[in-house]
């Protein structure tokens, strides 16, 4: 087996890991490494903060259980969002990244999961993100777990380039709104 062959091997079972305060010594600086690489948005240590010291519970990680290496990460947020009458609850997803040697593993789409299964035991109406709309494999992720476009963002990143806001709703309207019969009188 060929060096390069081994480093794209993936590991039997891999660690996936929710993030924890606890944990920031350890694992902050893998993370925005990790994120560095790949996405074209420069992120300051406050913005990782800002995400993680109020929704780790949203975020997780996957690690190499030989080496404890970080292999993946995605980093989510959950808020009201107020420009829907009545207001709905809206997951978020910030930040997704896997290692270019493990890709086309399943990583990505294992951390998506774990994040949007968190954000419905949150009671979350709707997941939305951005992403560049020359990033491919990204929006073939994303499209394959129900994510549909719902705009186009024209020059939306510091790089110039365009994006989709693309939007996962988790509820039908009528679970969001109520019966619209009980309204009626």
């Amino acid at each position: 087996m060929t060096e390069e062959a081994k480093s794209t091997e993936l590991p039997s079972e891999l660690r996936y890991i929710q993030y924890e305060h606890a944990l920031e010594k350890q694992y902050l600086p893998s993370i925005r490494a990790l994120i560095s690489k790949d996405l074209s948005e420069p992120y300051s240590i406050y913005v990782y903060r800002y995400f993680l010291y109020q929704w780790g519970d949203l975020c997780y990680m996957a690690l190499d259980p030989k080496t404890n290496t970080m292999i993946g990460v995605v980093v989510c947020k959950l808020e009201t969002h107020q420009s829907h009458s009545p207001p709905t609850l809206r997951g978020y997803i910030a930040m997704l990244a896997v290692s270019s040697t493990h890709r086309n593993h399943g990583i990505a789409t294992t951390l998506v999961r774990k994040a949007i299964d968190a954000m419905i035991a949150r009671n979350a109406d709707e997941v939305v993100l951005e992403t560049e709309e020359t990033n491919i494999p990204a929006m073939k992720l994303y499209e394959r777990l129900g994510f549909l476009r719902s705009k186009k963002l024209h020059r939306y990143y510091l790089n110039g380039n365009s994006a989709y806001r693309l939007v996962l709703h988790l509820k039908r309207t009528q679970d969001m709104v109520g019966d619209v019969g009980s309204w009626v009188r």
